[in-house]
């Protein structure tokens, strides 16, 4: 079948899709000539282990044909997006990291970390990774040029300064008291240092310094002392062969032909911002095609574009600059260095990378084990009927039948997909009914199969349940009501960690020990923690909701907005009186006497 398939290839640029025996797409590519990429894997062409791992597992292929390369380019990203495939780069640690942002569209501008950049016209400084603290960076900022330290609106009507304004951190906007075209100088200055001018703030934190020491307040000439030696730790960073304005990302990639992983150095204003190191799967061909894959999932919608990028080995850099001006609208120029201190830099990056995989080896094997190695060990354990890639877990939570939810957790190829998590309200079962509750979910999660949310909601290989033969059954009457087919179904009692099937009596017993059940105990209980946390969502925001109706002037609109904030009690506890008057509709006056009702009732 393959042998034919292969015959009747198109020349043409496109995306190919590899499947298992089972129907699951393992691996996506893209090719600039369909036949010969497609080709390459099946016939006699030197391949590496990986990539022969890839090819024995492949019982079938398909594929797409572009208009152009660059259309192929932006397929394959999005097809692997949709299946995550098992044999390409898929970073699973969703982990963003901080930006400093001011909105220079504000009359007085105020400097705030985020982890989102947004295309809202404000000016982003970052990312911040690898032992640079971006509070640090933001506190400074703020005591060297005298930049607000809050956000909160800033009213017609001027407020009372605060103690900023009178330890002299702060022109105190808020009050009326701070000059729009100083205050703007100090903004410029600011944005300048995190450009990578560092002489203007020594001088500053000097000077202030040395003013403190002379009013003998020493205290504060000492927290300007820190902030100097602070300033140094950022000098360290200076690569000093760099233009201070220079934006860079530097990617190397590393391989033992089985295990892969990539370094990434990140500098910002010719500093180093920090680093990260990733482990890697890939089926990739050469460590070139193996970088452009993993550039496509490290950089997101909405992403930083620096103005280079800087890699270890040759990819099609005017493809990757093409896809890159086409997805984001950037400007960035991809280079591989020969010399000079960019290859200093994919130097460093590499040993990095390196270092990484020789000592996370071990490591990488042990995750092996517990997720994907654990999932086809399962499979024979239990009699699936295939492989369960996509596993789900359900668990019901309430308090003496009040607040009743239902949780969905999901792992991939053994692994956490948080993205996926799903919350339930339970609408229909009146009372403490755990068994009516799971089937009311389980039908509600059933319903999106075969109609336009199965996009959203793919069908499952394995449903697992939190409870024992008593839950399993009522489950079973569910699939059965429904006629649902095709998904293997299992239940995980907590009191001896026994797994029910629907094929015995008798349930199975795995050692402690085993990765298989360690597995099944991490779904399971990822899948209680989600439960018990939503329920308490909903009975602090119920308790707020009650609390809030009891202050005079509180309407709905402000009800929800306070909830919308602080979330739940512990939350409108923390806050103070400037802070609960940056909630829509709330002024001084109503912000005081909701301070005041909650700290005499806290007391």
């Amino acid at each position: 079948m393959l042998e034919e398939k292969l015959k009747l290839l198109p020349e043409n640029p496109g995306v190919y899709v590899m499947y298992d025996k089972d129907g699951a797409v393992i691996y996506v590519g893209k090719a600039k000539n369909l036949k010969n990429r497609v080709r390459q894997y099946f016939f006699n062409s030197v391949k590496t282990d990986k990539v022969m791992a890839m090819v024995e597992n492949v019982a079938d292929f398909s594929y797409i044909i572009t208009k152009s390369e660059i259309d192929a380019f932006s397929l394959e990203n999005n097809l692997i997006k949709k299946h995550k495939p098992k044999y390409n780069i898929l970073l699973k640690d969703d982990k963003t990291y901080p930006y400093l942002k001011v909105n220079l569209k504000e009359d007085f501008p105020a400097f705030s970390v985020t982890r989102r950049i947004k295309k809202d016209g404000a000016k982003y400084f970052g990312p911040f990774m690898g032992g640079v603290s971006v509070k640090d960076v933001l506190e400074l900022v703020q005591t060297t040029f005298s930049i607000r330290p809050c956000t909160m609106a800033l009213k017609a009507k001027p407020q009372k300064p605060c103690l900023n304004y009178h330890i002299k951190r702060c022109l105190a906007p808020c009050a009326g008291l701070a000059d729009k075209e100083e205050y703007r100088a100090n903004v410029e200055k600011a944005i300048d240092f995190l450009n990578g001018n560092d002489k203007e703030p020594e001088r500053i934190l000097k000077e202030k310094m040395q003013q403190a020491a002379e009013r003998q307040e020493f205290e504060l000439a000492m927290n300007y002392r820190d902030k100097l030696r602070g300033l140094e730790k950022i000098w360290l960073k200076r690569i000093t062969s760099l233009n201070s304005f220079l934006s860079a990302d530097i990617f190397a990639y590393e391989t033992d032909n089985i295990h892969s992983a990539v370094s990434v150095l990140v500098v910002r204003g010719g500093r180093m911002s920090g680093g990260r190191n990733f482990a890697v799967t890939d089926a990739a061909f050469s460590a070139g095609e193996a970088l452009t894959e993993f550039l496509t999932r490290y950089y997101k919608q909405d992403a930083e574009i620096p103005a280079e990028i800087v890699l270890s080995a040759e990819i099609d850099a005017a493809l990757a600059e093409k896809y890159f001006e086409e997805k984001f609208g950037a400007n960035v120029s991809v280079l591989v260095p020969r010399q000079g201190v960019r290859k200093q830099l994919v130097d460093m990056a590499q040993i990095n990378a390196r270092e990484y995989l020789s000592r996370n080896i071990e490591k990488i094997r042990h995750k092996e084990d517990m997720t994907a190695q654990a999932c086809r060990r399962l499979q024979g354990i239990l009699g699936l009927s295939h492989y369960p890639r996509r596993m789900e877990c359900y668990d019901i939570s309430h308090i003496s039948g009040v607040d009743k939810v239902g949780s969905m957790t999901v792992f991939i190829d053994g692994e956490a997909d948080k993205s996926q998590y799903r919350r339930f309200k339970i609408r229909t079962v009146e009372g403490n009914n755990d068994f009516e509750s799971l089937k009311e979910v389980l039908r509600r999660r059933l319903a999106k199969l075969g109609t336009e949310e199965e996009e959203r909601f793919p069908k499952p290989d394995l449903i697992i349940i939190d409870g024992g033969k008593g839950q399993l059954s009522s489950v079973k009457e569910v699939f059965d009501d429904m006629g649902i087919e095709g998904i293997d179904l299992i239940s995980l009692a907590k009191r001896e960690e026994e797994i029910f099937t629907l094929f015995s009596r008798e349930p199975v017993a795995l050692e402690k020990s085993d990765y298989c059940l360690r597995m099944l105990q991490r779904i399971r209980d990822e899948a209680h923690r989600f439960a018990i946390t939503f329920n308490r969502d909903l009975r602090n925001k119920r308790s707020l909701s009650s609390l809030l109706d009891e202050i005079p002037g509180i309407g709905k609109e402000k009800r929800r907005a306070l909830m919308e904030k602080f979330k739940d009690i512990n939350g409108i506890l923390a806050a103070d009186v400037q802070q609960l008057c940056t909630v829509e509709g709330i002024g001084r006056k109503r912000a005081e006497e909701i301070w005041q009702f909650f700290h005499k009732n806290a007391t």
